[in-house]
Formats: structure tokens, C-alpha cells, sequence
């Protein structure tokens, strides 16, 4: 079983995941995998594989109303991204800093 960084990783390295994702996160309502099909130049079939992939990462929300899915984004999980990055943001800063202060003090 991936961990939940792998799962948002994997969603957000695919381009057309990011576009999906984007869509639904400027969209005023949900968008029905339909709506969401017609904004690509791929399949039903290729845009419900790329939702599923955001929708196992916890990006996108699906709930069905009679035969049509309709899915929403869920931002909120990028904060598992950014918790991620802060740590290493940190690390480069810190080691920037000793660097910087060793080569002032060898000049």
C-alpha cells in the first residue's frame, strides 16, 4: 500500500491530473465527468482513469446523483505536499546558511 505522500505525488506528476485537478478546483460547482470530459482531447474512459488516480490521493471528491458522477476537488490534501516541502525547504536554508557563514569567515 503506497503512504499518502506517494498517492499525492503520483496524482500531481501527470499534467493532465494537474488540469483536471485545477478544473475542479476553479469550477463554481461540481463537474460531472462528462463536463470535465469535454474540456480534453482524450476519452471518457482516459479522464475517468486520471479522476480515480486524484480521487485515491483524497484530491477529488466523487458523489453520484442517479447515473452521473460528479466530482469536486479537495485542496486541502496538498498540505500534505507542503508539510513535506517545508521540511526540506528548512534543511536547504539551514545548510545554505552555514555554508554562506563558512565562506565569510574563510575570506
Amino acid at each position: 500500500m503506497q503512504d499518502k505522500i506517494t498517492k499525492l505525488f503520483k496524482a500531481i506528476a501527470d499534467p493532465t491530473r494537474r488540469d483536471i485537478f485545477h478544473a475542479l478546483v476553479i469550477a463554481t460547482s461540481a463537474l460531472s465527468i462528462t463536463q470535465i470530459s469535454s474540456q480534453f482531447d482524450i476519452t471518457r474512459q482516459g479522464v475517468t482513469k486520471h479522476i480515480k488516480t486524484l480521487e485515491d490521493a483524497g484530491l477529488v471528491n466523487i458523489n453520484a446523483k442517479g447515473r452521473e458522477r460528479f466530482c469536486n476537488a479537495n485542496p486541502k490534501q496538498l498540505q500534505e505536499v507542503n508539510k513535506w516541502l517545508q521540511f526540506y525547504e528548512q534543511f536547504w536554508d539551514g545548510s545554505l546558511q552555514n555554508l554562506g557563514d563558512y565562506l565569510d569567515n574563510k575570506v
